[in-house]
């Protein structure tokens, strides 16, 4: 079978042609180092300048706010440790969700053996935050709230703006971070709007390059950096910039930006009938994901159970026919299936062992769905009939 059919784009996306060539350009012409300070180096700074004035202009702030860095991991663990070392004089109390990506959580589980004291917040059913819960957990000694914007399992939106506005009610010194990896590029974000403090982006998510990212410290606050080194990107994220990797990020930033309102459009429509086809066509099936028409449901990103199922299995026998689906989070999913998120939603463990991903980008079709709904309902059957022998 030598088609393909990619469904895993939350895991990570196929770098779009145009951002391949602004990288090889790059490599090729502007391969000084950006703290040079001869014509080569110049040119350099030049790249990293207009990736930083890019991302600025999408999120809404200014280009001195953008911190480049080697990706989403980077970026959580900068803002998350960086804000609690830095600001451990104020409290030692954190809060955060139930369903971050580990890169988050286990930031905070690191911060807990440091002596921090953690709230986690649940969610309900649809995996959106409880906002009550929240407000009960926040303190005097609260510092930091981190939570996700879009989650990368289920594709639950979080009403962010509505958070911002009750950390700032309780306190004006709350600071906010906010996992924006599944969110740039699929919906809008206005950091002022928001009230968001830190922003988490990974390249790699929208088209650009593994290894590439940034992360968003509003004005006047202050990070303990990860390590220390020649004081680049303000002092907080030594080492030599990745100049092709930056130049890449701005590049797909840029024409993500452009797109977002056709992206939706388009993804949208695939995601439902996806949705519509295989709960109306598949027996035993379960959507885990808000629905379509939902507003805290991201325009991408599809979880369904197949009932009997395991997930894992699943994958495997849909990827013979070159469909690539995925059981969950990439960074946590070669261990046993056991979703943290699903669990906070109330799905039981044969739901939960049950359960895909499908997740799309701007360059899937209606034929790809189509297609893999056909070979979903041909598989199921055949697996489920192997299982009741």
């Amino acid at each position: 079978m030598n088609r393909e059919i990619y469904f895993d784009n939350s895991a990570t996306t196929r770098i779009r042609d145009d951002v391949i060539d602004t990288i090889l350009q790059t490599y090729l012409e502007a391969y000084g180092n950006p703290s040079s300070l001869h014509k080569k180096g110049i040119q350099a700074e030049k790249k990293v300048n207009t990736a930083r004035e890019i991302i600025s202009k999408a999120i809404n702030s200014t280009s001195s706010e953008i911190i480049f860095t080697s990706g989403g991991t980077e970026s959580n663990n900068l803002a998350v440790k960086g804000i609690a070392q830095r600001y451990k004089r104020r409290g030692m109390h954190l809060i955060t969700s139930k369903i971050e990506h580990p890169s988050v959580l286990n930031v905070f589980k690191f911060l807990e053996q440091e002596g921090f004291n953690v709230s986690y917040i649940g969610v309900d059913n649809n995996g959106v935050i409880l906002l009550e819960e929240l407000k009960k957990e926040i303190a005097p000694e609260t510092i930091l709230v981190s939570i996700m914007m879009v989650n990368n399992e289920v594709g639950s939106i979080q009403p962010i703006e509505q958070i911002s506005k009750i950390l700032k009610k309780y306190d004006h010194e709350i600071i906010f971070h906010v996992d924006g990896v599944q969110a740039l590029g699929k919906i809008p974000i206005d950091v002022e709007k928001m009230g968001i403090d830190l922003l988490t982006i990974s390249g790699h998510k929208l088209h650009s390059p593994k290894g590439s990212g940034a992360l968003f410290l509003r004005d006047g606050l202050e990070l303990q950096p990860l390590f220390d080194g020649g004081g680049q990107e303000r002092g907080l994220r030594s080492g030599t910039e990745n100049v092709p990797a930056i130049a890449g990020l701005g590049r797909a930033v840029e024409i993500a930006s452009a797109e977002i309102d056709y992206f939706n459009e388009k993804i949208i429509k695939l995601k439902k009938l996806l949705i519509d086809r295989v709960l109306q066509e598949i027996p035993h099936t379960y959507l885990n994901s808000p629905s379509v028409d939902s507003c805290f449901s991201a325009p991408h990103i599809a979880n369904i159970s197949f009932e009997g199922i395991k997930g894992e299995i699943l994958v495997h026998a849909m990827e013979e026919h070159g469909v690539y689906i995925s059981t969950g989070s990439a960074c946590s999913s070669r261990g046993s299936h056991k979703s943290h998120v699903l669990y906070a939603m109330g799905c039981d463990t044969r739901r939960i062992e049950s359960s895909v991903r499908f997740s799309f980008s701007i360059l899937n079709s209606v034929e790809e769905v189509n297609f893999c709904v056909d070979k979903l309902k041909q598989v199921v059957e055949e697996l489920r009939t192997i299982i009741r022998r």
